[in-house]
Protein backbone atom coordinates (compact mmCIF):
# COMPACT_ATOMS: atom_id res chain seq x y z
CA UNK A 1 0.00 0.00 0.00
CA UNK A 2 1.20 3.88 -0.87
CA UNK A 3 2.41 5.31 2.52
CA UNK A 4 1.09 8.79 2.89
CA UNK A 5 3.13 9.81 5.40
CA UNK A 6 6.42 9.45 3.07
CA UNK A 7 9.10 12.39 3.52
CA UNK A 8 8.85 15.21 1.46
CA UNK A 9 11.53 15.93 -0.16
CA UNK A 10 12.76 19.28 -1.59
CA UNK A 11 13.06 19.87 -5.03
CA UNK A 12 14.26 23.17 -7.24
CA UNK A 13 12.57 23.50 -10.56
CA UNK A 14 15.78 23.63 -12.85
CA UNK A 15 14.03 23.62 -16.55
CA UNK A 16 11.03 24.22 -18.15
CA UNK A 17 9.06 23.78 -21.32
CA UNK A 18 6.19 24.69 -22.46
CA UNK A 19 4.78 21.85 -24.49
CA UNK A 20 0.99 23.17 -25.34
CA UNK A 21 -0.82 26.06 -24.66
CA UNK A 22 -2.49 23.84 -21.22
CA UNK A 23 0.91 21.58 -20.45
CA UNK A 24 4.55 21.95 -19.29
CA UNK A 25 7.49 19.96 -18.45
CA UNK A 26 9.28 20.28 -15.27
CA UNK A 27 12.77 19.09 -14.58
CA UNK A 28 13.25 19.15 -11.09
CA UNK A 29 16.56 18.09 -8.64
CA UNK A 30 16.27 17.39 -5.21
CA UNK A 31 18.24 18.92 -2.39
CA UNK A 32 20.13 16.14 -1.00
CA UNK A 33 18.18 13.27 -1.97
CA UNK A 34 17.70 11.13 -4.95
CA UNK A 35 14.68 8.75 -5.82
CA UNK A 36 14.69 5.22 -8.09
CA UNK A 37 11.86 4.95 -9.91
CA UNK A 38 10.36 3.29 -12.47
CA UNK A 39 8.36 3.81 -15.63
CA UNK A 40 5.01 3.84 -15.32
CA UNK A 41 5.04 4.61 -11.43
CA UNK A 42 3.88 8.58 -10.41
CA UNK A 43 4.97 11.31 -7.44
CA UNK A 44 2.54 13.93 -5.89
CA UNK A 45 3.96 17.18 -6.18
CA UNK A 46 3.66 19.64 -3.35
CA UNK A 47 3.57 23.59 -3.75
CA UNK A 48 3.49 24.94 -0.18
CA UNK A 49 -0.04 27.50 0.27
CA UNK A 50 -1.93 26.07 -2.91
CA UNK A 51 -2.01 21.79 -2.60
CA UNK A 52 -0.40 18.94 -4.37
CA UNK A 53 -0.93 16.61 -7.01
CA UNK A 54 0.02 12.92 -8.20
CA UNK A 55 1.60 13.35 -11.54
CA UNK A 56 3.41 10.59 -13.54
CA UNK A 57 6.90 10.52 -14.40
CA UNK A 58 7.64 11.76 -18.09
CA UNK A 59 11.58 11.37 -17.88
CA UNK A 60 13.77 9.12 -15.42
CA UNK A 61 17.17 9.81 -15.18
CA UNK A 62 20.35 7.74 -14.53
CA UNK A 63 20.93 10.69 -12.38
CA UNK A 64 18.45 9.89 -9.05
CA UNK A 65 18.43 13.60 -8.07
CA UNK A 66 16.77 14.34 -11.35
CA UNK A 67 13.41 13.88 -12.35
CA UNK A 68 10.80 15.44 -14.87
CA UNK A 69 7.06 15.73 -15.02
CA UNK A 70 4.75 16.92 -17.24
CA UNK A 71 1.80 18.44 -16.23
CA UNK A 72 -1.60 19.63 -17.53
CA UNK A 73 -3.52 22.52 -15.98
CA UNK A 74 -7.24 21.60 -16.70
CA UNK A 75 -7.99 22.05 -12.77
CA UNK A 76 -7.96 24.72 -10.10
CA UNK A 77 -4.90 23.13 -8.25
CA UNK A 78 -3.12 22.33 -10.80
CA UNK A 79 -3.50 25.70 -12.53
CA UNK A 80 -2.66 27.41 -9.23
CA UNK A 81 0.79 25.00 -9.33
CA UNK A 82 1.61 25.59 -12.49
CA UNK A 83 1.38 29.48 -12.63
CA UNK A 84 3.04 29.22 -9.71
CA UNK A 85 6.20 27.38 -10.40
CA UNK A 86 9.30 28.56 -12.53
CA UNK A 87 12.74 28.27 -12.79
CA UNK A 88 14.59 28.19 -9.54
CA UNK A 89 10.80 27.74 -7.49
CA UNK A 90 10.92 25.13 -4.65
CA UNK A 91 8.78 22.42 -4.38
CA UNK A 92 7.45 19.87 -2.55
CA UNK A 93 7.94 15.94 -3.52
CA UNK A 94 6.63 12.98 -2.13
CA UNK A 95 7.12 9.12 -3.47
CA UNK A 96 7.33 7.33 -5.87
CA UNK A 97 3.97 5.52 -6.04
CA UNK A 98 2.36 3.31 -7.62
CA UNK A 99 2.67 0.07 -9.83
CA UNK A 100 4.41 0.84 -13.10
CA UNK A 101 4.70 -0.34 -16.58
CA UNK A 102 6.10 -4.43 -16.69
CA UNK A 103 8.90 -3.29 -18.95
CA UNK A 104 11.08 -6.29 -18.25
CA UNK A 105 8.67 -8.98 -18.55
CA UNK A 106 7.95 -7.37 -22.25
CA UNK A 107 11.56 -8.22 -23.00
CA UNK A 108 11.91 -10.37 -26.37
CA UNK A 109 8.32 -9.67 -27.37
CA UNK A 110 6.64 -7.41 -29.88
CA UNK A 111 5.99 -3.82 -28.70
CA UNK A 112 2.97 -1.63 -29.13
CA UNK A 113 2.70 1.84 -27.46
CA UNK A 114 -0.33 3.65 -27.80
CA UNK A 115 -1.06 7.20 -26.70
CA UNK A 116 -4.01 9.82 -26.59
CA UNK A 117 -2.78 13.25 -25.48
CA UNK A 118 -1.92 14.15 -22.07
CA UNK A 119 -1.46 10.17 -21.17
CA UNK A 120 1.57 10.10 -23.88
CA UNK A 121 3.38 11.39 -21.04
CA UNK A 122 3.81 8.34 -18.53
CA UNK A 123 4.98 6.54 -22.08
CA UNK A 124 7.35 8.69 -22.61
CA UNK A 125 9.67 6.70 -20.24
CA UNK A 126 8.51 3.64 -22.14
CA UNK A 127 10.04 4.57 -25.11
CA UNK A 128 13.10 6.11 -23.92
CA UNK A 129 13.66 2.39 -22.12
CA UNK A 130 12.68 0.96 -25.61
CA UNK A 131 15.38 3.23 -27.67
CA UNK A 132 18.08 2.47 -24.71
CA UNK A 133 17.56 -1.34 -24.90
CA UNK A 134 16.48 -1.61 -28.26
CA UNK A 135 18.19 -5.32 -29.13
CA UNK A 136 16.02 -6.25 -25.90
CA UNK A 137 12.63 -6.22 -27.90
CA UNK A 138 11.14 -7.08 -31.25
CA UNK A 139 9.43 -5.34 -33.36
CA UNK A 140 8.08 -1.72 -31.63
CA UNK A 141 4.87 -0.02 -32.89
CA UNK A 142 4.06 3.80 -31.48
CA UNK A 143 1.13 5.37 -31.95
CA UNK A 144 0.02 8.72 -30.83
CA UNK A 145 -2.50 11.35 -31.16
CA UNK A 146 -4.07 14.12 -30.21
CA UNK A 147 -7.18 16.82 -30.82
CA UNK A 148 -4.78 19.15 -33.08
CA UNK A 149 -1.39 19.10 -33.71
CA UNK A 150 -0.74 22.09 -31.04
CA UNK A 151 -1.44 19.25 -28.45
CA UNK A 152 0.96 16.40 -29.77
CA UNK A 153 3.43 16.66 -26.36
CA UNK A 154 7.32 16.39 -27.20
CA UNK A 155 7.03 17.02 -30.70
CA UNK A 156 11.10 17.70 -30.30
CA UNK A 157 11.71 13.96 -30.04
CA UNK A 158 10.12 12.68 -32.69
CA UNK A 159 12.36 12.49 -35.30
CA UNK A 160 14.10 10.24 -32.79
CA UNK A 161 11.18 7.89 -32.39
CA UNK A 162 10.98 7.79 -36.34
CA UNK A 163 14.42 6.64 -36.19
CA UNK A 164 14.11 3.52 -34.10
CA UNK A 165 15.46 0.38 -36.07
CA UNK A 166 12.53 -1.70 -36.54
CA UNK A 167 9.67 0.28 -35.93
CA UNK A 168 6.90 2.02 -37.09
CA UNK A 169 5.94 5.67 -35.18
CA UNK A 170 2.32 6.72 -36.51
CA UNK A 171 0.40 10.48 -35.62
CA UNK A 172 -3.12 11.33 -35.96
CA UNK A 173 -5.18 14.44 -34.72
CA UNK A 174 -8.84 13.79 -34.61
CA UNK A 175 -9.56 17.00 -37.24
CA UNK A 176 -8.54 18.23 -40.45
CA UNK A 177 -5.87 20.75 -40.03
CA UNK A 178 -3.90 22.84 -42.81
CA UNK A 179 -0.50 22.00 -43.01
CA UNK A 180 -1.14 18.65 -41.37
CA UNK A 181 1.03 15.61 -43.18
CA UNK A 182 -0.28 12.07 -41.08
CA UNK A 183 -3.28 10.54 -40.28
CA UNK A 184 -6.45 12.24 -39.52
CA UNK A 185 -8.78 10.20 -37.16
CA UNK A 186 -8.57 8.77 -33.92
CA UNK A 187 -5.73 7.63 -32.44
CA UNK A 188 -7.36 3.98 -32.34
CA UNK A 189 -8.07 4.20 -35.50
CA UNK A 190 -4.39 3.19 -36.03
CA UNK A 191 -4.40 0.04 -34.70
CA UNK A 192 -5.22 -1.32 -38.05
CA UNK A 193 -1.79 -0.06 -39.20
CA UNK A 194 0.04 -2.05 -36.78
CA UNK A 195 2.88 -5.09 -37.95
CA UNK A 196 3.09 -7.13 -34.84
CA UNK A 197 2.50 -10.66 -33.71
CA UNK A 198 -0.94 -9.92 -31.67
CA UNK A 199 -0.11 -13.08 -29.55
CA UNK A 200 3.58 -12.18 -29.02
CA UNK A 201 3.00 -8.37 -28.08
CA UNK A 202 2.80 -6.41 -25.32
CA UNK A 203 0.64 -3.34 -25.14
CA UNK A 204 1.23 0.02 -23.37
CA UNK A 205 -1.75 2.07 -23.78
CA UNK A 206 -2.43 5.29 -21.51
CA UNK A 207 -5.11 8.26 -22.65
CA UNK A 208 -8.56 9.21 -21.87
CA UNK A 209 -10.73 6.64 -20.53
CA UNK A 210 -13.19 6.50 -23.74
CA UNK A 211 -10.35 6.19 -25.85
CA UNK A 212 -8.37 3.34 -23.50
CA UNK A 213 -12.34 1.37 -24.41
CA UNK A 214 -12.29 1.96 -27.81
CA UNK A 215 -8.63 0.91 -28.01
CA UNK A 216 -9.20 -2.28 -25.94
CA UNK A 217 -11.84 -3.47 -28.15
CA UNK A 218 -10.66 -2.62 -31.39
CA UNK A 219 -6.73 -5.00 -30.00
CA UNK A 220 -9.08 -7.60 -28.84
CA UNK A 221 -10.84 -7.89 -31.98
CA UNK A 222 -7.70 -8.35 -33.88
CA UNK A 223 -6.40 -11.33 -31.28
CA UNK A 224 -4.20 -9.47 -28.16
CA UNK A 225 -4.16 -11.34 -25.07
CA UNK A 226 -6.20 -9.98 -21.94
CA UNK A 227 -3.49 -10.07 -19.71
CA UNK A 228 -0.64 -8.76 -22.26
CA UNK A 229 -2.92 -5.38 -22.95
CA UNK A 230 -1.40 -3.08 -20.39
CA UNK A 231 -3.70 0.48 -19.34
CA UNK A 232 -2.57 3.31 -16.62
CA UNK A 233 -5.49 4.75 -15.72
CA UNK A 234 -3.95 7.90 -14.39
CA UNK A 235 -6.47 10.37 -14.69
CA UNK A 236 -8.63 9.08 -12.09
CA UNK A 237 -6.00 9.84 -9.46
CA UNK A 238 -6.27 12.64 -6.30
CA UNK A 239 -4.86 12.13 -3.12
CA UNK A 240 -2.06 9.22 -4.29
CA UNK A 241 -2.41 6.90 -1.05
CA UNK A 242 -6.49 5.23 -1.28
CA UNK A 243 -8.00 7.31 1.52
CA UNK A 244 -10.19 10.16 -0.42
CA UNK A 245 -11.52 6.96 -2.34
CA UNK A 246 -12.00 9.39 -5.68
CA UNK A 247 -9.94 6.54 -7.99
CA UNK A 248 -12.24 3.89 -6.75
CA UNK A 249 -12.71 1.40 -8.77
CA UNK A 250 -14.99 -2.06 -6.79
CA UNK A 251 -12.05 -3.17 -4.64
CA UNK A 252 -9.28 -1.49 -6.71
CA UNK A 253 -7.64 1.71 -5.65
CA UNK A 254 -6.57 3.26 -8.64
CA UNK A 255 -3.13 5.24 -6.92
CA UNK A 256 -2.88 2.11 -4.17
CA UNK A 257 -3.15 -0.92 -6.67
CA UNK A 258 -1.78 0.70 -10.11
CA UNK A 259 -1.92 3.25 -12.08
CA UNK A 260 -0.44 0.24 -14.06
CA UNK A 261 -2.98 -2.65 -14.80
CA UNK A 262 -3.75 -5.25 -17.22
CA UNK A 263 -6.96 -5.41 -19.33
CA UNK A 264 -7.88 -8.83 -17.13
CA UNK A 265 -7.30 -6.97 -13.86
CA UNK A 266 -9.89 -4.04 -15.04
CA UNK A 267 -12.40 -5.78 -17.60
CA UNK A 268 -15.63 -5.60 -15.29
CA UNK A 269 -15.03 -2.17 -14.21
CA UNK A 270 -14.05 -0.52 -18.03
CA UNK A 271 -17.78 -1.60 -18.82
CA UNK A 272 -15.92 -2.14 -22.93
CA UNK A 273 -19.06 -3.63 -24.98
CA UNK A 274 -17.99 -7.05 -25.84
CA UNK A 275 -15.64 -8.21 -23.45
Amino acid sequence: MNNPFKEIRKGIVVNEITETPTTKTLTIKLVNSEVKAMPGQFNMIYVFGIGEIPVSFSNIYDRGDLIEHTIRFVGAVTRAIVKSIRVGSAVGVRGPYGIGWPIKEAEGRDILVVGGGIGFAPLRPVIKHLVRFRDSFGRINILYGARNPSELLFKYEFEEYSRIPNSKFLLSVDVPHPGWQHFVGFVTDLIEFVDVDVKNTYVFMCGPEVMMKVGVKKLLKKGFRKDRILLSLERRMRCGSGICGSCQLGHIFVCRDGPVFRLSEVEDYLAVEGI
